[in-house]
């Protein structure tokens, strides 16, 4: 039945991920085994509100689902899941970006000294990390010793369970593959031009600044990364049913990228205290202090943009490794047709 499936859904957001399946198994087993049982009692198919009393007997999909999670004592098992989604969500997606993107970019700005800026953004986002760690344990606390006393959990209607959403496979959009290429052929022919229109990626300030020798020994191989996606876009548009081959590529893409930016973060010589800049004056441009200052707030925005760059790309190569790790696990066959893949 549709509240019953309801019901599952509800329990399953609650549930550990690796335990979902197994847990949710069991327990459709034995809701139907009890709907079962009145229906033979009863002698005819149970309504929806002969279901929801079932429902309601079993209890709050958030009780149940606490059920199954290891016991904790100072927050209950009712209410540490949503202690855990409360504390990962401000830690990991609001709190860790904030000083990643935001605080850090702009210590490193301010600061003569990188190693200092980088040691005092980690000691922030520890401190801030803590705070909040602990705020949010004091408030959760306080709301296990009050929740039992008041029932909040215990209040609840099954109708208010909100619909099933229908579980879609993923498959490559046709419009999408096509929009990947163009858009990658686009990025080639764009690389292809730089060296001879510096105004493609300098704008007006082409007319002040040249690329410095540091930057000439990047460019073939940043050309080959677009090549690369160039024929990763063709693969794909060519290959959809190769469901693991967007994730592989994009993560091989990804740690080549982070590697060369690391090169390039090392040639500039930005761990020494005194990098080297990656663009200078033009020749035709003349030496005064305007254009020099227009030169270095260019170049501490390129340095904090790859500095940004490699810390996101280190989390999308942890982000898209799982990924494919459970698509494989998920499907023998991609296995295969990974390991033909590099075989061939």
């Amino acid at each position: 039945m549709e509240l019953v499936e309801r019901y599952l859904q509800a329990v399953r957001f609650w549930l550990p991920k690796a335990q979902q399946d197994d847990i949710i198994a069991e327990l459709s087993e034995d809701l139907q085994s009890q709907i079962d049982d009145k229906e033979r009692e009863f002698g005819h198919s149970l309504s929806s509100d002969e279901v929801s009393a079932i429902l309601k007997r079993c209890g709050r999909p958030l009780l149940v689902a606490s059920r199954y999670r290891p016991q904790s004592y100072l927050i209950g098992p009712a209410l540490f899941p949503i202690y855990a989604f409360v504390l990962k969500m401000v830690l990991l997606f609001i709190l860790v970006p904030v000083f990643v993107f935001i605080v850090g970019p702009v210590n490193l700005a301010n600061s003569h000294d990188w190693g200092a800026a980088w040691v005092r953004t980690m000691g922030d986002l520890w401190n801030g990390a803590f705070a909040a760690a602990a705020t949010i344990t004091l408030i959760f606390a306080i709301l296990e010793r009050t929740q039992a006393h008041l029932g909040i959990l215990d209040k609840w209607d099954p109708g208010s369970l909100p619909p099933v959403q229908k579980r879609k496979e993923r498959k490559p959009s046709l419009t999408h593959s096509i929009c990947d290429l163009a858009f990658a052929f686009v990025g080639l022919t764009w690389l292809l031009l730089v060296p001879q229109y510096p105004v493609l990626i300098l704008g007006p300030a082409a007319a002040l600044l040249k690329a410095s020798p540091v930057l000439h020994p990047f460019y073939v191989p940043i050309v080959l990364l677009g090549v690369a996606g160039l024929v990763r876009a063709a693969i794909s548009l060519a290959k959809p049913e190769w469901e693991w081959f967007p994730l592989a590529s994009q993560l091989f893409n990804n740690i080549f990228l982070l590697v060369l930016i690391k090169l390039l973060l090392n040639a500039m010589g930005a761990t020494s205290g005194a990098p080297k800049p990656l663009v200078i004056l033009a020749d035709r441009v003349e030496n005064s202090l305007p254009y020099v200052r227009i030169a270095l707030v260019v170049n501490a925005s390129i340095m904090i943009g790859l500095a940004g760059t490699w810390i996101g790309l280190c989390i999308s190569v942890i982000v898209h490794s799982w990924k494919l790790l459970r698509s494989v696990r998920q499907k023998d066959s991609a296995a295969e047709h990974l390991a033909r893949f590099f075989v061939v």
